[in-house]
């Protein structure tokens, strides 16, 4: 998501390193823990807070289909902020055309936060707050794991009749068309859809997150790969309704977790596990 357009150039939560490979984050340190950190952060006294997901972009959210549950970076990030900032982290399951909306000027809110793999872009950020960036990632190329016809988006523009699946509304689709032209690019409501076509050869490539493409390689193994170099640098931030109140303990408890090295933790967890 996924996602969408160019920065922010707020305090950088992450030092990263982008390859053809992947991005990471920021921190080393030690895991998180039961217990609440004693910290000069806000108290939020128990406040409810509603995080919007899909529940559809492995790893950041998804459904774990052992226990039914909602799992991945998101939900685990905001359990380990709750409990620095004394608030309850409620994970509240939408689409990314409610989101989308939301960002562009057309849709109400109906949760505090959005997370969701969403790109920082100077665009959205005229219609919603965005927190700090916790994630530097590429755009890249996901494609079979036993692809030989190409190596890169040149090579894939050679082929005859080829087709690359995205999902609307987001960078992803927007720079597949700018790549492959409106004909070539294949629609899709979830990137869990994009996947599933690309694995079963309906599409032949689809133009992913390189973290995000980490994480569904990770569970698909051998199934897919990486191809190419990075096809663009962007920021994921967390969206707030416009004038949040909110936005300042999470950036603060964001940065205490980039210092401590527990978002590199997390992101280890989920997105470099083999």
């Amino acid at each position: 998501m996924k996602k969408l357009y160019v920065l922010a150039s707020i305090l950088m939560l992450a030092s990263l390193v982008l390859s053809a490979c992947g991005g990471t984050p920021a921190t080393q340190a030690p895991a998180t823990t039961d217990e609440p950190a004693t910290t000069g952060l806000p108290d939020l006294g128990g406040r409810e807070i509603l995080i919007a997901v899909e529940n559809a972009y492995n790893p950041f959210n998804f459904i774990d289909e052992t226990t039914g549950e909602g799992v991945g970076y998101d939900y685990d990030l905001f359990a380990e902020a709750c409990k620095r900032l004394n608030c309850k982290a409620t994970f509240v399951q939408t689409s990314w055309d409610t989101i989308v909306a939301v960002m562009g000027g057309t849709g109400e809110a109906e949760f505090d936060i959005a997370a969701d793999g969403i790109t920082i872009t100077a665009e959205r950020a005229e219609k919603v707050d965005f927190s700090t960036p916790y994630i530097k990632l590429a755009q890249q190329l996901l494609v079979k794991g036993d692809e030989t016809r190409f190596n890169n988006a040149d090579e894939l523009k050679a082929l005859a009749d080829y087709k690359v699946g995205a999902q609307p509304g987001t960078t992803n689709y927007d720079l597949a068309v700018e790549l492959f032209g409106e004909d070539n690019v294949v629609a899709f409501d979830q990137y869990g859809l994009i996947v599933q076509a690309l694995i079963n050869g309906d599409i032949d490539a689809t133009v992913m997150d390189n973290v995000a493409g980490e994480g569904y390689i990770g569970a698909n193994p051998d199934k897919l790969k990486l191809v190419g170099d990075p096809l663009t640098s962007e920021e994921l931030g967390f969206v707030f309704p416009k004038g949040s109140d909110l936005v300042e303990p999470i950036n603060l408890v964001l940065a205490e977790m980039e210092a401590d090295g527990t978002l590199d933790t997390i992101y280890a967890k989920w997105f470099l596990a083999e």
